[in-house]
């Protein structure tokens, strides 16, 4: 048995199936022999920047200095830091190296206690940030979204520009890329023989459609997760659809066109609306401690009641094929439900889905459908060559028939969770470090993706309401 450590580590080895561009001269702190990895931790606001440690890293120091004004953010984060390094299952080993204070930032700038930015927390401020730790000549790891406005975009071109330049690396955490389903749907859509080939689709039957649903009351590394009060202003948090929207535009463009580069102009948002998650004051208190809403949220309340703009939608057309993508927010989910992922890639000779409700107990499942009529014995041999064909990349997988479709079957080792994909990209952006560059196309498709999601914006806002 694959206990959670050695699981992330397996899908870690067989999803990067693609190859790394050779070697180029990196950065004096990136030089083979150099010392380990040193991690700084900016401004932790969001749970995400403490699930990247999750779990210790090879070749990544111990000590980490985390810059940050100071307040519940911080506190919070280092209670979630603690709960890894106590817990009995595979316990961490962080020491935390804490700064606070007014000049938080000026201070990490100018002391680069470590090499590497983590940056999780307030949106408001995430592309300044970015930019900045580049242009003091450090990677940076961000948390998504790097741009929630569309005045923000050029400072972030600016900054991946400027990154090439000084030869440090700059990388969102796209974990999604990691889920075992994602993974398979993407890999079995290049088995032609069983998917043919994706379909353009139209905007009203697209090609590719995802749908996503979370929850802002929700429990996080075995504690119920208490939300920071500036997530529910977007303002501050970014609305739905410059936030979550993120790893389904990327999940697109990587299903889609794997490992191919792509530009901005390659996409056209056709639609796109936004609409508000209504929330009671005695719900904003539950999941954030605090019993009056603030003031930065005032404009948002009406009846005594908080309207957040978390939910869009948006329809797109990618080098001619057509995508759908939704984002909404609950309070919390049904009892035993979970957040959940909705995921269509059609092709012309068969339909790859995700489904993950109440009948898959919210766990995500990937079923094959035939998308034309015509011999079934036929279409299942096709599925049973296909799966043979990814045994030795993904070992273990198989299919049972499930009404009129198929349903591929996962080992347990895969389904490592959400939490653990974080280790995951963390190990992948490390992998890069030690080459020094990303592979050719993660740049101009991380551009591409926020191109996308700011006409999408920008368009949203035509109709709002």
């Amino acid at each position: 048995m694959i206990g959670p450590r050695g699981a992330v580590l397996a899908l870690l080895t067989v999803s990067a199936s693609f190859a790394l561009p050779a070697p180029q001269p990196a950065s004096a702190q990136q030089a083979a022999g150099a010392a380990p990895v040193r991690l700084i931790t900016l401004d932790p606001g969001h749970f995400h920047a403490a699930l990247v440690q999750k779990f210790m890293y090879t070749d990544v120091d111990s000590r980490v200095h985390v810059y940050a004004p100071g307040g519940d953010d911080l506190v919070e984060h280092l209670k979630r830091i603690e709960r890894f390094n106590a817990r009995a299952d595979q316990p961490t080993r962080w020491h935390q190296v804490v700064f606070t204070g007014p000049d938080y930032f000026e201070r990490m700038l100018s002391e680069k206690a470590g090499n590497v930015v983590v940056i999780s927390g307030n949106n408001a401020r995430k592309t300044e940030y970015v930019s900045r730790a580049v242009e003091a000549g450090m990677n940076v790891l961000a948390d998504k979204p790097m741009v929630i406005v569309p005045a923000d975009l050029e400072r972030l071109q600016q900054a991946f520009a400027l990154a090439e330049k000084k030869g440090v690396l700059l990388y969102d955490i796209m974990t999604e890329r990691f889920e075992i389903t994602t993974i398979l749907q993407r890999a079995l859509s290049q088995q032609r023989a069983l998917f043919g080939e994706l379909v353009t689709g139209t905007p009203q039957d697209p090609a590719i459609t995802k749908v996503s649903v979370h929850h802002f009351s929700k429990v996080v590394a075995g504690a119920p997760l208490k939300r920071p009060q500036w997530f529910f202003d977007v303002r501050q948090q970014g609305e739905g659809i410059v936030d979550v929207t993120t790893h389904l535009v990327d999940l697109i463009q990587w299903e889609a066109f794997p490992e191919q580069t792509l530009q901005p102009s390659d996409a056209i948002v056709v639609h796109a609306r936004r609409w508000a998650t209504p929330l009671t004051r005695q719900q904003f208190r539950s999941v954030t401690g605090v019993h009056d809403f603030p003031d930065d949220l005032r404009r948002d309340v009406r009846n005594d009641v908080l309207y957040v703009f978390s939910n869009g939608e948006m329809t797109y057309h990618l080098r001619g094929v057509h995508a759908r993508v939704s984002v909404s927010w609950a309070f919390e989910a049904p009892p035993g439900g979970n957040d959940t992922h909705y995921s269509v890639m059609r092709g012309t000779k068969a339909n790859l889905l995700i489904r993950q409700g109440a009948e898959q107990n919210f766990k995500p499942m990937l079923y094959v459908e035939s998308a034309a009529s015509g011999d079934r014995a036929e279409f299942e041999a096709a599925l049973v060559a296909a799966i043979a064909n990814l045994q030795d990349t993904y070992p273990g997988i198989g299919w049972r028939t499930e009404g009129g479709a198929w349903a591929v079957t996962v080992p347990e080792k895969y389904d490592v969770g959400h939490e653990a994909h974080f280790a995951q990209v963390t190990e992948n952006f490390l992998r890069y470090l030690r080459v020094g560059r990303l592979p050719e196309w993660e740049v101009p498709n991380m551009l591409t993706k926020y191109a996308t999601i700011m006409q999408a914006y920008q368009l949203s806002r035509l109709g709002a309401h």
